[in-house]
């Protein structure tokens, strides 16, 4: 199979910074609408100005949301003590940051998001594919976030409203008044990403440092309660450290690496603004490993509190603070929940599928349309059973998007750090007929890394009787053992394939060969 067009021996011009940023020449046109518009376009070196706080308060305001207070809980729930959980997430985050700077690295350099950069591997069209993965799961994301959030209004306005807001007529199973709760915090969602990537750069400011006081404040009321932390503390492990904790230990860790593999994908969307390489390596490792893990301790203090004041441990934030015996605390913890989850759901869940849905058909779809139409589909999906159940949320749901989303990152590691070390030819990765249009759009090489390393990765995914939807015995049973590790099987495998593959054409192309 060769390609339709030789590549050009040299990339086309770009316009060199001294801290290693590129940009098109002045003048330089993207006009084949088939690939590129205003949104998909590289941003130009002088809108590129999110600095270190900027990352990091991306990180802080998306870490602070009511899922990822939860997942310690999770973990406690399934045996663990909170210093075997908490040890859990930290490692998780420590891992997945790795590919998260790796994968960012793009974004400051040239510009450009996330399914622009799958092109380089994948193909012009092939990057489809990854893209569309990511989207499905950013907008089931999107549909649990916003059905808590608008959760969390609904009962904490009931507390402070009173009278009949909870026994409101019912509307499919639920009260009107949580639809009505839930339509409101979706539609303000939307509005605040229809403004653009600034608006959001811009809420992130304030939103990160409101978010974390109100976490502080509900710490210091429910140790004021409790005069002191309960026993939730002392619990001892159910599992040991021993042969019981390590079969549990690495399921719970790749799907705690799941939990932002998302964003290990499509970190360039925001990179892409950064004013330098520092901004962003300083700004995730200051706000994503440490945000997390002091989330997850702050989770246990607080809900051992509840214990001692309450006899016993209430893991949800929202049915905590919805306790306050006064309307002020009410009200300040209703405002910290919505703008809690408003942070992470519009950072994490809307803009990646709105550029996802960019690239498919940038003549027709903007940015502003692929968040509108995320918006849909997160309403559509309601995908929040996912969290009824801790083996559901964390293994089922969690594990096989981070094994799946893995394999995606194993291929653009590979061709962005290995194949190319970082060199890309910006102007082709709009062109068709350049350097990365390989098979009439398709780099049937990246494909089959992807097919592998998944098939790897969640090839054994298993569940106990009536607690998901695999056999007991796995999908594919002799794949069973690597499930467990399916983050780090689907990255591992799919990293090594595509490099295997890619390296002839690699040396071909030195040649000035066509590329197959």
């Amino acid at each position: 199979m060769t390609a339709t067009a030789p590549p050009p021996a040299e990339p086309d011009p770009v316009t060199p910074h001294p801290d290693g940023r590129v940009e098109l020449p002045s003048g330089a046109t993207l006009d084949d609408h088939r690939f590129s518009n205003e949104d998909l376009r590289p941003v130009p070196v002088a809108e590129r100005r999110w600095t270190t706080y900027n990352f990091t308060a991306l990180w802080v305001g998306m870490a602070h949301n009511i899922p990822s207070w939860t997942l310690a809980s999770g973990l406690v729930a399934l045996g663990m003590d909170w210093k075997q959980a908490v040890f859990t997430i930290a490692v998780a985050n420590v891992v997945v940051l790795l590919p998260m700077l790796l994968t960012g690295h793009a974004g400051p350099k040239y510009g450009i998001p996330f399914p622009v950069l799958a092109r380089a591997s994948f193909g012009l069209r092939g990057a489809n594919l990854p893209a569309l993965i990511r989207a499905a799961v950013a907008c089931a994301w999107f549909g649990i976030q916003t059905w808590i959030g608008g959760q969390g209004i609904y009962i904490l306005l009931g507390k402070v409203v009173g009278g009949g807001w909870e026994r409101a007529g019912e509307i499919a199973g639920y009260p009107w008044t949580l639809w009505l709760c839930f339509l409101v915090f979706w539609a303000l969602e939307l509005a605040i990403i229809y403004r653009g990537m600034e608006t959001l750069r811009r809420f992130e400011n304030w939103a990160a440092p409101f978010v974390l006081v109100g976490a502080v404040v509900l710490l210091v009321w429910i140790a004021d309660k409790a005069g002191g932390f309960g026993s939730l503390l002392d619990q001892p492990s159910r599992l040991g450290w021993g042969s019981d904790f390590w079969p549990v230990f690495f399921p719970a860790l790749m799907g705690m690496i799941g939990f932002w593999s998302t964003l290990s994908l499509n970190i360039p969307d925001f990179t892409r603004f950064g004013a330098g390489q520092r901004a962003q390596v300083w700004g995730q490792t200051l706000g994503l490993p440490t945000t997390m893990t002091a989330f997850a301790l702050l989770s246990v203090f607080v809900t051992s509190g509840s214990e001692a004041v309450y006899g016993e441990p209430i893991w949800d934030p929202v049915a905590l603070a919805g306790k306050a015996d006064n309307v002020f605390g009410l009200l300040f913890a209703l405002v910290t929940v919505l703008i809690a989850t408003v942070s992470v759901n519009i950072a994490a869940n809307v803009v990646s599928p709105a550029y996802d849905l960019a690239n498919l058909a940038p003549k027709f779809i903007t940015f502003r349309t692929g968040a509108l139409i995320t918006g849909i589909v997160g309403v559509l999906i309601f995908p929040w059973k996912l969290t009824s159940t801790p083996e559901l949320y964390i293994f089922t749901w969690l594990g096989v998007v981070g094994g799946l989303l893995g394999t995606v990152a194993g291929v653009l590691i590979a061709d962005y750090w290995i194949i190319r070390r970082t060199v890309l030819d910006l102007a082709d990765l709009y062109r068709p007929k350049g350097r990365y249009w390989y098979a009439s759009g398709w780099n049937w090489r990246a494909v089959v890394a992807f097919v592998v390393g998944g098939v790897l990765a969640v090839g054994g995914s298993a569940s106990r009787p009536g607690k998901g939807p695999f056999p007991k015995e796995g999908l594919i049973p002799f794949l069973r053992p690597l499930a467990d590790y399916g983050w780090a099987v689907g990255l591992g495998a799919s990293l090594v394939l595509y490099t295997v593959l890619m390296l002839p054409v690699g040396a071909r192309r030195t040649k000035d060969a066509p590329a197959p």
